[in-house]
């Protein structure tokens, strides 16, 4: 089988060819920035998911039992999915007309800006259904500004790599979603730890959001600081890594777009299935304190860590799709047991963490990667940006809802054959996949 990490870009161009006036920009120095950027909008988005289970439903929807207060928590938590696309289109345009420095420095000033005055929302017993209505809205501000987000440094990253380690690299930008979790559990574990729960709902859940604006100020200033330079910019030309117009991208790659949401669909998936959800089943369901959940859930995060690095190593050995197969029946045989594991006691919710995470790392790691290899360079960087909100709308937007809504009708066991779905579409798209590269590689 052939690595689709091995496989050239689909114009035939060596990925790492260069210019002579670009030699010095390494791929290391692209890999820094990307880290960097995927952190700080994986913490913000940690920084609400956790929210989203400890703090809204008691100070945003008092008037409803715990389950239900939950529940609308999280359709305000699907909105920030729903909205992504949108702001893709509305910044991809931005990047057309002002350039990309100016496209990051707006969606990076919203992204901040809806999520500290998150931590500024009265509560529903001060400001009533103004209260609810201002997180819908800024909610909707982080997702916008999430889909303007996008650098294009993954891709460039992937071009770039050498022939060799290009599994290595397709997974660094995936290294920001497990740090940013764990510094958002720890920081909210801190915080529930070591205030009164009266101080912590009335004012402590605010910090995790105003510490969120801080790394996004570093994460811009890192980002641009690589992004405007005459470098970046020639790189980005030579690789034809521009913004090309969303309707005509659409049409020319319908079929390696849809393709491309259903790559990622069980990690993405199990993402929200490892760290959202079952704080949601602790928080509701059992009598666990939450910092002890959250140290677990940090731990978890880190071995999913670990399991992103060695992606990109047996990636660049046994080939990139073979990884993902592996870790979509992983997920498979995840989905059956995972229901046992969550209903026992503290042990069996620490074994839950770390194989989920675990499986999740592996396939998470080479995902996004393995769609972007699809798509011809001049496409790549508005596909990939594509890709990606679509991706996570479908596989991640509304798990923590379906799932506890299947939790609370049928059991936990519903909940697992929910993750086991996602597994099925993603073994099938990886078929078709196989396909497809057997077909470019022809």
């Amino acid at each position: 089988m052939t690595s689709t990490a091995d496989h050239a870009a689909p114009d035939g161009r060596n990925a790492s060819a260069g210019g002579d006036d670009i030699h010095h920009v390494s791929p290391s120095d692209i890999a820094v920035g990307v880290v960097i950027g995927r952190t700080s909008e994986f913490f913000d988005f940690f920084v609400f998911a956790i929210a989203s289970v400890i703090v809204f439903p008691q100070r945003l929807f008092p008037f409803a039992d715990p389950y239900t207060a939950t529940i609308y928590s999280f359709c305000i938590f699907a909105l920030a999915f729903l909205a992504r696309p949108v702001g893709t289109a509305i910044f991809l345009a931005i990047d057309r007309l002002h350039g990309r420095v100016a496209k990051l420095t707006i969606a990076l000033f919203v992204l901040g800006t809806s999520t500290v005055a998150m931590g500024l929302v009265p509560s529903y017993d001060t400001a009533g259904w103004l209260a609810i209505a201002s997180l819908c809205i800024l909610r909707i501000g982080q997702g916008i500004a999430l889909g303007g987000s996008w650098d294009g440094l993954a891709s460039l990253l992937a071009l770039t790599a050498p022939k060799d380690k290009r599994g290595f690299y397709a997974m660094v930008p995936q290294l920001g979603a497990p740090i940013g979790l764990i510094v958002a559990t720890l920081l909210f574990a801190f915080l529930v730890g070591s205030l009164p729960a009266v101080d912590f709902l009335d004012w402590g859940w605010r910090y995790p959001f105003f510490v969120a604006f801080a790394i996004n100020v570093v994460a811009l200033f890192a980002r641009l600081r690589i992004v405007a330079t005459e470098e970046y910019e020639a790189l980005f030309q030579q690789r034809e890594l521009q913004p090309s117009r969303l309707r005509e991208t659409i049409r020319v790659n319908i079929r390696t777009l849809i393709l491309g949401i259903f790559v990622p669909l069980s990690a993405f998936a199990l993402f929200h299935m490892t760290s959202v959800f079952p704080l949601s089943w602790v928080f509701l369901y059992t009598d666990e304190e939450v910092t002890g959940f959250l140290m677990i859930e940090a731990l978890g995060a880190g071995f999913g860590l670990l399991a992103v690095v060695a992606s990109g190593y047996l990636a660049d050995r046994i080939g990139r799709r073979r990884v993902l197969t592996i870790s979509a029946w992983g997920v498979a045989g995840f989905a059956i047991l995972a229901p046992l594991l969550l209903s026992g006691d503290a042990a069996g919710e620490t074994i839950y963490m770390v194989v989920g995470f675990i499986i999740l790392g592996l396939g998470f790691g080479q995902s996004s990667g393995a769609v972007a290899s699809l798509f011809e360079t001049q496409s790549r960087y508005t596909a990939s940006a594509v890709v990606s909100d679509l991706s996570w709308l479908f596989g991640a937007g509304f798990a923590p809802l379906t799932a506890l809504l299947l939790t609370h009708w049928f059991g936990l066991p519903a909940a697992g054959l929910y993750l086991l779905s996602g597994a099925i579409c993603t073994l099938i798209a990886l078929w078709f996949f196989g396909r497809m590269m057997s077909h470019l590689e022809g």
